[in-house]
């Protein structure tokens, strides 16, 4: 039975990238590129500012945080020596270990720290270090409480809810959501093992070629005005909901009760939610963006092609959907001499 839910949803992938791309591939725009640097992670602040993250996923990561300048270089972010780690180094506070992601909100940077450099495992509890974006400082650290992640978490992206004071975060290595109370700083483990937070699927098929991995908990997407937390899983097909205020004050059993299946959607990793209502997913099997349609429920093909080399995260300013290409999928060993690019789509 298993097998054939696997392979309905696959059809249902191929159906949907079957159709027409909203925009060409020749109106994509590339913004950045980064030779033997594997970036994942993307930020544009409100001011347009654009920042980018690098895992610690092998030894040679040159900066963990950079912000990219006018002329498309990269310089580390605050500066050199919080991005001086190097794997065998003592841990510290004031230091990126293995960043995952990088979110700017009202003029803050909030940079995820999994603290598990080269998936071996979490060295120091995971936090999220904020910078005022006006000086440049260092303003906050939030450290995830001791029952809130796993020695093998790697905890993956984050939403800000500034309506209500807290932060949203995956777990895609132990399946799971965490909850920190920006006013408190304390943090509490949600859904964890839960059916809507496991990945669905062992491998994706991309390019005629099997990708194998277990990624459970991955994309997250805020709706504030709704108060609805949207997740999924990468190595999956399904896009879940869970009302935010639930999450914050819920009991447990409150929380597995009110997740809601959504659709059935395409393979992703990052996603991000507009203003509008329009949820924008990657397509991993199909080299695609996807835009879902959360008022009507439609799905449609954003753009695909080979300028689209494993979508990873989003960002939107001023009009434009920018993402980075991670090639996940491609790597195999020595990345020196791969690029890895940021892209912007015009909406």
């Amino acid at each position: 039975m298993k097998k054939i839910l696997l392979l309905a949803l696959i059809v249902l992938s191929q159906n949907v990238t079957g159709q027409e791309a909203i925009v060409p591939q020749s109106a994509l725009e590339k913004v950045a590129d980064f030779k033997g640097q594997q970036v994942t992670g993307i930020s544009l602040s409100d001011t347009g500012r654009i920042f980018a993250n690098f895992p610690r996923w092998r030894r040679n990561v040159e900066y963990s945080v950079v912000e990219i300048g006018e002329n498309r270089e990269a310089a580390p972010y605050p500066n050199a020596q919080w991005n001086s780690w190097k794997v065998g180094d003592k841990d510290q506070d004031s230091i990126f270990v293995a960043v995952q992601s990088v979110i700017s909100s009202e003029e803050e940077l909030f940079v995820l720290d999994t603290r598990n450099p080269l998936f071996k495992g979490v060295v120091s509890n995971p936090r999220i270090f904020v910078f005022d974006l006006e000086s440049n400082k260092l303003k906050h650290i939030y450290e995830l409480g001791d029952d809130s992640f796993y020695r093998d978490s790697y905890i993956n992206d984050l939403r800000v809810d500034r309506m209500n004071n807290h932060i949203y975060l995956t777990d895609s290595n132990h399946a799971g959501l965490v909850v920190i109370d920006l006013e408190t700083g304390e943090s509490q483990r949600v859904l964890s093992d839960h059916y809507s937070t496991l990945a669905e699927t062992d491998e994706l098929t991309i390019n005629g070629k099997q990708y194998r991995n277990t990624i459970h908990s991955d994309g997250i997407a805020l709706d504030e005005a709704e108060g609805l937390l949207y997740y999924h899983s990468l190595t999956g097909y399904t896009l879940y909901t869970v009302p935010t205020k639930i999450l914050r004050d819920g009991s447990k059993e409150e929380i597995q009760k009110a997740v809601k299946e959504v659709a059935k959607t395409t393979a992703p990793d990052g996603m991000i939610l507009n203003s509008d209502g329009m949820l924008y997913l990657a397509d991993l099997e199909n080299n695609a963006i996807m835009r879902y349609n959360t008022n009507s429920g439609e799905q449609e093909v954003l753009a695909q092609g080979e300028k689209i080399r494993w979508a990873d995260t989003f960002s939107i300013y001023n009009g434009y959907l920018y993402f980075t290409n991670s090639r996940i999928n491609e790597v195999k060993g020595d990345i020196s001499n791969m690029d890895f690019s940021i892209y912007r789509i015009k909406l």
